[in-house]
């Protein structure tokens, strides 16, 4: 029919879809809890994603407490470059390192991220303290300490209080205040330590401050003019000092890693959300079989009325439209109103804005994989409508899926679907990512269907069983309609994605906290100077005589050019950007190192005195795009040193020993200032004797900072901890869309049970024979899925932990009997839920309509 005459049709098909929906949604709630609860995952996380980034845009000038901020490593501001700052409007500096604060009878100590600022910081911002007080007060020399600031954390772990006093270096500090809030918390980027904030006099005091120190100094810029384009200021600086090897940000451009990290963590979600939302596309096809299954008179009297099979087709699109209209308007509201209730949770902690806002990009995008979901998924069984002739509909119990409908059906159904793909392509922020996301969901529908058919071609071809209630329940897997295909299809994408997440948190989670510390360093020693490292060795025999100790001298350096080509200019993929991205720590050395092999290219001579050579990590070189006889430039301590890359190693990353990214020849940094940094290995050692160790070395060498490993990786494991728990809420959603799934497709196969019941219970079946054959097929099929689940889910948890990851990977038994124990509980308690009703039906109506 043309498009014309069904234009004509449509509002007649508008009233008689109004008419008919008078009598409420009854069939509809699982379709409508489906779309609403992807569409409220995808708007929830894309706004609360958009919450943030926003506040980090606008709150620029306070995140950065400046302008602009031009960061040095191991260094401070030439004159020149201190008067070009001064000539851009006020100037505050800060420095930044970490080191070991302890307290005076050094009984006790702990890391620390200490902050030095001047008088004039912040800039923008308030500095909050209790008790609180003007910064000059709290910072003030009293006797021979100066005031400093703590975390809260830090009194915790040292066991102090306001008032007392503490040792950082060589300087003795009071303790005037806690700190509650520091304005550029979030641009300084994450911390291992707590803070210790003090005046740059007091930090200069401390003798922390050397040249080769690991050392951040912070020129931030309250422009005088603030007309002033930022990317002009940028500009003029890079090009008045080219070499100058700062770090240049700005306030529109404050916490770039923190906006990226978060727009990559929402993307998971939002691709989670969209197999929330996907998988619950095949309950809205199952919702929408059933509803025109029972409107099967309805149907045939149209058609026997004269109606068009277009019209009855336009009628029922039309109440999907709807509906699906008020599901997508539920789950809008749902993720309006996520923000709100996360920001409760994150102030404090991240940018949060300062008053409820409404984000409707992030509404609209969820809007639109609400409403293509919904019409990719219904239009196949609204085609199967249409086709059946007015007599089938009278004469048959049901509409026959076992065919395609005609091809427009077949193709709008792919359209919608390759819209909907194409806008979570369009949408992400790695689309190579979203591209594999999409691809494997594809493939996993593929592969359910394959193993529903296998599940159905086993049941045909078991032998016969003398039980009759099991025979019964291997009859209903193979049987015409059988409820085989739906429920392998709900449950087994749900499962696998819960089974990926809880493999992969595991493994990393035994990684951290089991195999890792067993392997790695007991401690990381940094900034070393040359004149200690005799004497500092000497302590370390002493107390860990059975450790194994490696000294490495530590410079650290950031990449300008590649091959002699600007590194902003350079395409580089997401994976390999880390490289360039802020300093690197560098080394040199005449032998290859410990924990890593040459992977290509030759080492140099231990006497080579020629042209400065770097060998390049293996795997962050191709990333790259270098290779052998490719040039690296990288700027330390203000000088732009040029080496030829002459070999690759492959680095072994996970251990945690000393690794670097580039490894130079001796002679490239002859006579260039510099610290040392050092582990030492010993995993007989007890929690005492690490003690002991930590407490000689801070007392010994008070500027030496120690990191005991264990502790990072507790703090890392606790990080991990609060990212799986985001990451399980949204494997939760998908769960129970598959949840919501299995009991739409369960109360789709109600109405043939009805039927299979009242025959069965008039040949003389008792209720208990049918309870217990109703619930073999629910076990079956629960564990044929759960089985699914667990092969499909380790399979991509081995993926991303051995493969992107390059950890360790193993299956977890814990993990297999708990997918099994859920497959088993939902199906077989869904099911026999659903069941329970059926079994009370009376024979007489039933067998009347046989």
């Amino acid at each position: 029919m043309r498009v014309g005459a069904i234009l004509r049709q449509f509002p007649l098909a508008i009233r008689l879809a109004l008419r008919e929906m008078r009598g409420g949604l009854k069939g509809f709630y699982i379709f409508l809890a489906c779309i609403a609860l992807g569409t409220a995952a995808i708007a929830g996380v894309n706004s609360v994603s958009s919450a943030i980034t926003q506040a980090i845009a606008s709150q620029g000038q306070t995140l950065l407490a400046g302008d602009v901020r031009f960061e040095f490593n191991n260094r401070f501001a030439t004159p020149e470059e201190l008067k070009h700052f001064q000539g851009l409007g006020d100037v505050s500096l800060s420095t930044g390192l970490r080191s070991m604060a302890r307290l005076p009878d050094g009984s006790d100590q702990t890391l620390v991220e200490a902050k030095g600022v001047d008088g004039a910081y912040p800039l923008y911002g308030t500095l909050e303290t209790l008790p609180q007080q003007p910064a000059s007060q709290l910072f003030a020399k009293q006797g021979e300490a100066f005031g400093a600031i703590v975390a809260p954390l830090l009194l915790d772990r040292l066991g102090i209080a306001v008032g007392d006093e503490i040792l950082l270096g060589t300087a003795k500090l009071k303790v005037t205040g806690t700190l509650l809030r520091e304005p550029d918390a979030v641009s300084e980027g994450f911390g291992f330590a707590p803070r210790l904030m003090l005046s740059e006099e007091a930090l200069q005091a401390s003798g922390l401050v050397q040249t080769g120190s690991l050392v951040e100094n912070a020129y931030r810029v309250r422009l005088a003019d603030q007309d002033v384009a930022l990317a002009k200021v940028r500009a003029d600086a890079t090009k008045a000092f080219p070499k100058a090897g700062w770090s240049i940000r700005t306030a529109n451009s404050a916490a770039p890693s923190l906006t990226t990290n978060i727009t990559r963590f929402s993307q998971f979600l939002t691709l989670v959300g969209l197999t929330a939302l996907i998988v619950g596309g095949v309950g809205v096809a199952n919702a929408v079989r059933a509803y025109l299954d029972s409107k099967r008179s309805v149907i045939a009297t149209f058609k026997c009325l004269g109606a068009p099979a277009s019209l009855v087709a336009l009628v029922y699109l039309t109440q999907i439209a709807l509906i699906a209209a008020v599901g997508i308007l539920l789950g809008l509201v749902a993720g309006a109103l996520m923000p709100m209730v996360a920001m409760q949770f994150l102030d404090g902690v991240l940018p949060v804005p300062a008053e409820a806002t409404l984000y409707p990009s992030a509404l609209l995008i969820a809007a639109v994989f609400g409403l293509l979901t919904a019409l990719a998924f219904a239009i196949m069984p609204l085609g199967h409508a249409r086709e059946v002739p007015a007599t089938a509909l009278f004469r048959e119990q049901g509409f026959e899926a076992g065919r395609l409908p005609s091809w427009p059906y077949v193709l709008g159904a792919a359209i919608f679907l390759a819209a909907l793909a194409g806008l979570a392509i369009f949408t992400a922020y790695d689309r190579y990512i979203a591209l594999v996301f999409l691809g494997a969901i594809a493939f996993a529908f593929v592969v359910l269907r394959v193993v529903a058919m296998l599940i159905t071609a086993l049941a045909k071809r078991s032998p016969r069983v003398n039980s009759p209630s099991l025979r019964l329940a291997i009859g209903n897997i193979h049987r015409p309609g059988a409820l085989t295909s739906s429920v392998v299809l709900s449950l087994g994408l749900g499962l696998a994605l819960l089974v990926t997440l809880t493999l992969i948190d595991g493994n990393l989670r035994r990684e951290l906290t089991g195999n890792l510390p067993e392997r790695a360093p007991n401690f990381f020693f940094v900034d070393i100077q040359g004149s200690e490292l005799d004497g500092f060795r000497q302590v370390l025999q002493t107390n860990m005589p059975d450790g194994k100790i490696i000294e490495v001298p530590m410079l650290r350096g950031r990449v300008m050019e590649l091959n002699g080509v600007d590194v902003a200019k350079v395409k580089v993929p997401p994976e390999g950007q880390w490289v360039l991205r802020g300093d690197r720590g560098i080394t040199y050395a005449k032998r290859t190192p410990e924990n890593s092999t040459l992977a290509e290219g030759d080492w140099w001579p231990e006497d080579y005195s020629g042209e400065p050579l770097v060998s390049f990590a293996a795997e962050e070189g191709r990333e790259l795009g270098l290779k052998i006889g490719d040039t690296v430039t990288v700027n330390v301590l203000g000088r732009n040193m040029t080496a030829r890359i002459a070999n690759f190693r492959n680095v072994e990353w996970e251990s945690l020993s000393i690794n670097f990214v580039m490894v130079f020849s001796p002679n490239t940094f002859a006579g260039a200032p510099h610290a040392w940094l050092a582990t030492v290995i010993d995993p007989s050692a007890t929690a005492e004797q690490e003690a002991a160790t930590l407490k000689a070395v801070t007392n010994a060498y008070p500027t030496v900072t120690s990191v005991r490993v264990k502790d990072a990786l507790d703090v890392v494991n606790e990080l991990v901890g609060q990212l799986a728990t985001a990451i399980r809420a949204a494997a939760a959603v998908a769960l129970i869309a598959s949840i919501l799934v299995l009991a739409g497709a369960l109360a789709a196969g109600n109405r043939a049970r009805v039927h299979d019941a009242v025959v069965l219970k008039t040949l003389g079946a008792t209720r208990a024979t049918l309870i217990r054959a109703f619930s073999y097929e629910y076990l079956m099929l629960g564990l044929a899925t759960a089985i699914f689940a667990l092969f499909a889910g380790g399979v991509a948890a081995w993926f991303v932990v051995s493969r992107i990851m390059t950890l360790p990977s193993s299956f977890l038994p814990d993990v297999a009997v708990m997918t099994v124990v859920t497959a088993l509980v939902m199906t077989v308690g869904i099911g026999l839920a659903g069941t329970w009703r059926i079994l009370g039906q009376k024979a007489a109506p039933v067998l009347r309509e046989l």
